[in-house]
């Protein structure tokens, strides 16, 4: 009797993609009787829920071969090896070779004549690999990996060691994508990687980000949406910019990458940027496209962070306009510079972090309120949910045809959402 493989997914859109090429390697392979949990590794608590998840997963699967892989796998591979429901744990590089998946389908005597941790140096890696699937995402909304890794050495992050050195995909092999999924139907497609500002730093004439955008709507004219996921503003170039503010079919909606708002915490950080040139950025960007709605990461409780330097980052909420606060409690991760410096106490980074969010959920009841009685290109997610331009999700009375775009005036709002 088939007995397809299980898969569970922790962190971001890059991993998601991931784990839908897995699937594919799995399947080519035949691969029968396997969970495989693919890892995050941002923060502690995204780790220890991966353990969670590892320990129930075998409780309900006791016969399975569990395959433990992603960025916390590749970063601290003795974490998961050392548990006694983990059978094999796979590097970044490694869960994404075919061999892999064929040597794990000849069934549980090949994890028994293996090592049990299969991950090798990330940092050795120097291409991305193969486009294994044409995107992934609701039947309207495309994620297409364009880049992976990160050149940058962040105070904080552990992600650099668990995807290695910045790769980019060649923006022919990004196109060619694109025109397929735009084939079969999706209306809208999405930029994804680790750190995306960086594309084309290793491919020949170190072409950027922008010019990948504008190559994308040129050759790809019946794309209806574009939209790039966190980008780092100072890393913005000119071409990417005049794109944003000339092209309608590039979506208003930019998430950043700012982490903080004091300049003292930014240097302590390691960041390129200091909190005047979010400020410049987001005024800028907005003066070349007016409708346009900003996203961020921030970081509350980073080490040494006073209550002053903290006020500098809840007023940053204000002064450049966010709308979607991604917030993290700060969370040490061994191995990074960070984890040495002197710690707040969790209460009080759990306080920011509350304060943070609320700040948040002001700006984003603010921005539902002044979008009452606003006509929105809406791309349907669901029969009855769906997006607007800038990313707000928008609620249906009415069934609507779903993966299609639908102009609708809204009607209402809830806490969250909009109504049409």
């Amino acid at each position: 009797m088939a007995n397809p493989p299980i898969f569970a997914t922790f962190g971001c859109r890059l991993n998601a993609y991931e784990t839908e090429a897995m699937k594919e390697l799995g399947a080519a392979a035949g691969l029968q009787g396997a969970v495989v949990v693919n890892t995050c590794a941002v923060t502690a608590e995204a780790v220890r829920q991966s353990k969670q998840q590892i320990r129930r997963m075998r409780r309900e699967n006791p016969e399975a071969r569990i395959i433990v892989t992603g960025c916390a796998a590749q970063t601290e591979p003795e974490t998961y090896s050392s548990m006694p429901e983990v059978d094999l744990v796979l590097g970044n590089l490694e869960k994404m070779q075919a061999k892999t998946w064929t040597g794990l389908a000849k069934g549980p005597d090949f994890i028994g004549e293996t090592e049990k941790v299969q991950v090798d140096d990330i940092m050795a890696v120097t291409e991305t690999a193969g486009h294994l699937i044409d995107g992934f995402g609701t039947r309207s909304r495309a994620y297409v990996q364009v880049q992976n890794g990160c050149d940058h050495r962040c105070t904080f992050c552990i992600i650099p060691f668990g995807r290695g050195n910045s790769r980019s995909v060649p923006a022919g092999v990004v196109v060619d994508q694109i025109k397929r999924l735009v084939d079969v139907g999706y209306n809208e497609v999405v930029l994804t990687g680790v750190d995306i500002t960086s594309w084309g730093a290793d491919l020949p004439k170190a072409p950027k980000l922008g010019d990948l955008v504008q190559r994308i709507l040129k050759l790809v004219p019946d794309l209806p949406r574009l939209r790039i996921s966190s980008i780092d503003s100072v890393e913005a170039d000119p071409a990417l910019i005049d794109a944003v503010a000339d092209e309608r079919r590039l979506m208003p909606h930019l998430h950043l990458s700012l982490q903080a708002g004091d300049d003292m915490i930014l240097k302590r950080m390691k960041r390129r940027h200091l909190r005047d040139d979010a400020i410049q950025f987001c005024e800028d960007m907005r003066r070349a496209r007016p409708d346009i709605i900003y996203g961020a990461d921030i970081i509350a409780g980073f080490p040494t962070e006073t209550e002053e330097m903290f006020e500098n980052s809840l007023k940053l909420v204000e002064e450049c306009g966010l709308t979607w606060l991604h917030v993290f409690p700060f969370s040490p991760r061994k191995g990074t510079p960070a984890a040495r410096m002197p710690q707040l106490q969790k209460p009080l980074i759990k306080e920011r972090a509350a304060r943070l969010r609320s700040a948040g959920d002001a700006r984003v009841s603010s921005h539902l309120q002044a979008q009452l009685g606003r006509s929105h290109s809406i791309l349907m997610e669901s029969p009855t949910m769906g997006r607007t331009e800038g990313f707000t999700e928008v609620l249906f009375e009415r069934e609507q045809p779903e993966g299609r775009i639908v102009q609708a005036t809204i009607t209402g709002c809830s806490e969250t959402q909009l109504t049409a």
